[in-house]
């Protein structure tokens, strides 16, 4: 997928301040969120913004579904993640489906390695997941 262009010129400055390595993982991680979007006609166009600093996403279109964020990792110069709304089940959803495909940070995030391949699927339906939160049943 070709890349998309930033609406933001502040989230364009977040890339570009990334170290290359990891601009590329996160450039990409970026794309499979944009690309989970167009293939969802529930998702609807997105809201891509900055929340604590960091790129964030969402629907345009209100109680759709939760926000997910991406960033490198501080104290990992090889790591990058995924940030998702610890309030929600979402992570928890993302452990039972895929237990050895991911690395967990407790309820909050999905963490990758620059050395390592993304499971690009996988990620997809935990994104695709995510975006659409808010359109399922709440678990009792």
């Amino acid at each position: 997928m070709p890349s998309r262009r930033f609406a933001d010129p502040n989230v364009k400055s977040v890339f570009d301040a990334y170290p290359k390595p990891l601009r590329a993982d996160l450039l990409h991680l970026r794309s499979l969120i944009f690309e989970t979007a167009a293939e969802h006609n529930a998702i609807g166009d997105l809201v891509e913004t900055l929340k604590w600093g960091q790129p964030a996403y969402h629907p345009a279109k209100p109680r759709t579904g939760s926000t997910l964020r991406i960033d490198a990792v501080k104290a990992d110069p090889n790591g990058y993640a995924m940030y998702f709304h610890c309030q929600t089940t979402l992570v928890d959803t993302f452990r039972q489906l895929y237990p050895a495909d991911f690395t967990f940070e407790g309820n909050r995030a999905l963490r990758f390695s620059h050395r390592k391949p993304v499971p690009d699927d996988a990620l997809k339906h935990c994104i695709a997941l995510c975006l659409t939160y808010h359109l399922r049943p709440s678990p009792s």
